[in-house]
Formats: C-alpha cells, sequence, structure tokens
C-alpha cells in the first residue's frame, strides 16, 4: 500500500470498532478506492458487489441475486430491491463469529437508476438490520462524487446523521507519486517526477502505467500521443462516466483552461455558455466534488469566489492532447523549449504548489504558526499586479511567493527585480497591511546568486520541499 495513511486508519479503526459501521468512501474515478477497501477489509468482506454503468434495475436485481447466490444456494431472484436488501440481511445473521463483517458495495450510485427504489430500500436495510449488528460494517463507494455528497452524506432522509465515518480518497501527492513509481521499478529524477506530474496528475491508475526504463518524455508520448495511447481519449471518458449531461461539465472546465488566475460565477456562466441557475451551481458543485476544480476566496478586498482549474491532467490535455495527431515518434520530447509549454509549465507548476502549501510551510519551518493562504491581484492598479500565493502569519509576516519552474536556477535580472519591488509596493497599497513582507521563492532547482537574489530574496525552497 502506497501513501493513504489517514484513510487506512479509518477503516482499521472501523474493523475493531464494538458499534455497527456506516462507512462512506469517494473519490474520482480511477483514483484506488476500491483497491483501498479491499486491501484493508479483505479477510472481513462477506459480500462484495458492484454496480453496472447505464444497466436497468432488472440487471443489477440479476447481478445482485447471482453474486449472493454464490454464498447462499437455491435463492429465489428478487423481484425488488427490499428483498434482495432482506436476503442479504438472511445471510450476514446465518454467519458465525463475533469478528467484524463487512459488506462492500461498490458504484454505488449506479445501483441507483431511476424509479428502483434502491435507495429506500438501502435505507431500510441500514436501520433495521444492520444498525443493530455491532458486528457489522458497510462500506459504500463511489465515483459519482455529488451523488456521494448530496444523497448520501448530505441526506434527509433514511440516512441522516447515519454516516459514521467518510472518507474523500484525494490523488495521490508528489512523494506518494514518487514512492508509486519506485516501487514498479521506475528510477526518475525529481525534476521527472514533477514533469510526470504535471501531465499525469496524482491519480494512481495513471502513473501505474509508466514503464520501467521509460523517461518522462517517452512514457508521456505512449500514454497520450500515441494513436492507441490508453490515456488519449482519457479525458473525454472520465467525464462521461462520471456526470450526467457531462458536456456542461467540460464547458466550465475548458473556460477554467483558457485563463490563469480563475473565473468568477459569473465569468464561468458567460464563458461556458452553461444555463445559470440551478444548472450552474450543480455543474460547479460536481466538479469540485471530484476535485477537477478549486474554489477559493482571493485575499482580501474581493468578495466574489474565483474557481481555477485544478487537473493536471485535464489542463495538459485541452493544451496539448487534443489538438495533436497521433504521433508514432517522440512528439513530446519535440515540443521541449517551445513558448506554449513554458507558460504551461510554469502555470502548472504554480497549481502543484498550491496543493502542497503545508509541505512548503513544513519546508520553510512554518508549519506550527497559524496561517491563511491564498491568491491576490489588484485590479486597479497600473498594468496590474498579481500574487498567485502568499502565506498570512499570525506572527505578523507575509511570505510572498513566486514559483519558477526552469531546468536550472532561476535568474533575478533587473527587470524581473523592478516588477517584484513594484508588486510588493502594489501589495502593500491596496492591502494596508502592516506586516512584514518576504519575497519567497519556490523553485525547481534553486535561485541563482547575483546582487539581486542577495536583495530580493527572503526565503527559498526548491522542489525537494514539495517532495516532503
Amino acid at each position: 500500500m502506497i501513501g493513504r495513511i489517514e484513510e487506512t486508519a479509518q477503516l482499521q479503526e472501523a474493523l475493531t470498532s464494538k458499534q455497527a459501521e456506516l462507512v462512506v468512501l469517494h473519490g474520482r474515478r480511477r483514483i484506488g478506492k476500491t483497491f483501498l477497501v479491499r486491501n484493508v477489509c479483505k479477510e472481513h468482506i462477506r459480500f462484495e458487489i458492484t454496480g453496472m454503468h447505464r444497466a436497468s434495475m432488472k440487471e443489477q436485481l440479476r447481478n445482485f441475486h447471482l453474486t449472493l447466490a454464490q454464498h447462499r444456494k437455491r435463492l429465489p431472484e428478487p423481484t425488488d430491491w427490499l428483498e434482495a436488501f432482506q436476503q442479504l440481511g438472511d445471510h450476514i445473521a446465518s454467519l458465525r463469529g463475533k469478528r467484524k463483517k463487512v459488506i462492500f458495495i461498490d458504484e454505488f450510485p449506479w445501483l441507483d437508476g431511476r424509479r428502483s427504489r434502491f435507495l429506500p430500500a438501502f435505507s431500510n436495510f441500514w436501520n433495521a438490520f444492520a444498525s443493530k449488528r455491532k458486528d457489522l460494517m458497510v462500506v459504500i463507494c463511489g465515483s459519482a462524487a455529488s451523488y456521494m455528497v448530496s444523497k448520501i452524506i448530505l441526506d434527509r432522509g433514511g440516512l441522516h446523521n447515519r454516516i459514521t465515518r467518510h472518507i474523500r480518497l484525494d490523488p495521490f501527492s508528489l512523494s506518494e507519486a514518487e514512492q508509486l513509481l519506485r516501487h514498479n521499478g521506475v528510477r526518475l529524477t525529481r525534476y521527472d517526477v514533477l514533469g510526470l506530474y504535471m501531465a499525469l496528475g496524482g491519480v494512481p491508475f495513471y502513473l501505474q502505467m509508466v514503464k520501467r526504463g521509460e523517461s518522462t518524455a517517452q512514457a508521456i508520448d505512449r500514454l497520450c500521443f500515441r494513436a492507441n495511447g490508453p490515456l488519449r481519449e482519457e479525458f473525454s471518458n472520465v467525464f462521461a462516466s462520471l456526470f450526467e449531461h457531462s458536456d456542461n461539465h467540460e464547458r466550465i472546465v475548458r473556460a477554467l483552461a483558457r485563463v490563469r488566475k480563475g473565473r468568477t460565477r459569473d465569468d464561468v456562466a458567460k464563458t461556458s455558455k452553461v444555463r445559470t441557475g440551478g444548472t450552474l451551481t450543480k455543474t460547479l458543485q460536481e466538479l469540485e466534488a471530484s476535485g477537477f476544480i478549486q474554489r477559493y476566496m482571493p485575499y482580501r478586498g474581493i468578495k466574489d469566489p474565483l474557481y481555477r482549474l485544478s487537473d493536471e491532467h485535464a489542463l495538459f490535455h485541452l493544451k496539448f492532447v487534443e489538438a495533436s495527431r497521433p504521433s508514432k515518434g517522440a512528439y513530446w520530447a519535440k515540443l521541449q523549449g517551445r513558448p506554449a509549454l513554458q507558460a504551461w509549465a510554469g502555470f502548472t507548476f504554480e497549481t502543484i504548489c498550491m496543493k502542497h502549501v503545508e509541505q512548503i510551510k513544513q519546508g520553510l519551518g512554518i508549519a506550527g504558526v497559524h496561517s491563511v493562504h491564498g491568491s491576490w491581484f489588484a485590479r486597479r492598479a497600473k498594468g496590474g499586479a498579481q500574487v498567485d500565493l502568499l502565506i498570512d502569519r499570525d506572527d505578523n509576516v507575509i511570505n510572498l511567493c513566486e514559483m519558477k519552474f526552469r531546468n536550472a536556477p532561476f535568474t533575478i535580472d533587473k527587470k524581473y527585480a523592478a516588477e517584484l519591488n513594484r508588486k510588493i509596493e502594489v501589495f502593500r497599497q491596496e492591502t494596508g497591511t502592516h506586516k512584514g513582507i518576504l519575497p519567497t521563492f519556490i523553485t525547481t532547482y534553486g535561485v541563482a546568486p547575483n546582487a539581486y537574489s542577495r536583495q530580493l530574496v527572503q526565503g527559498e525552497l526548491t522542489m525537494d520541499a514539495l517532495f516532503l
């Protein structure tokens, strides 16, 4: 098991508790939900079923019957979900032993088809039977985060306040991605792991596809740019499998991919052409719950939240894969050094840094200091000014972070020094802060020493800090 320390601990605690457990686990497609449950609970699972995508109620019940018949022979095929769960309850009641018995229902939302009455039947099963058994643990799992949150976690019906543990499975951090690659015998420098993460993100299923002996460029070419590359069509497939009316989700992601600082809700509606009101709200919530976008409040002075594309692979696909023709050669290697790639790499590196703020705080030695972090941009200043990441600390200091992705130490020249000094001055004037402002550089290979760096740099981290 790579990573997943907190999630594993949650499941292990549920297995040893002295009460009935209803565990809700959700996360985007191919994030490792099923792998986690099977590995932690494998000796305790007494019934496991996986919902079928877009299957009829009759087909779902047939699958349920065939699965349960492996444990109990000569069962009549259930005619509805109430009868199906009654049969499951009879099976659990017949089992001996005091150890925790696990019922694992994977892809739970797919079982709840229209007019199927699946969710009321499951709620009745939990309330009338499962919740009364201290030796029972029910794990329900799904990729459709919006369903899992709205109809399970925030349910106001039969499952209201019944969830005992809620686990959201997020993509791997850089450290976890590096561990997985090394476990698979893939030996890459941290610069190359970072480059791979920029294209694939932290989805374990994607990272598992990288082969031993491949360079980052070779892996990206094979996975994304070859005619039969396994990730070439992943962008469309993942949206279609997660969301109904997935064209709305794609339009919003495309709109966010075109900007750097993010968009307000009104701007998202205008540029994506997604209808305002309930449709827009629901779509934004689903994308956020699934980890494709982030919603955040800018630092001071701006009331409207901003939405920003946070999924690395989605941005990579829209920027490079979608517009490319299938290639047999070293397509990705040929793009190195081009302006479009440099701009994408800079933006993506910033996004990754914003996801690894806790590692950055640890690297700066301020993990024990209470702080808030966010982004800031000046609307009124002539020429504009923007800070993608700042850390406002309770010890009267603000780290104003500059994030630079380069294949060599970053050099501060006269022009850049003047721009940074201006940015600091505009930030101080517009926010009215009296705190000390520390320009802090987060780079791949550090900042080259010169007169400007000695004057400006008050804090410095290399990419190694992101792997903490």
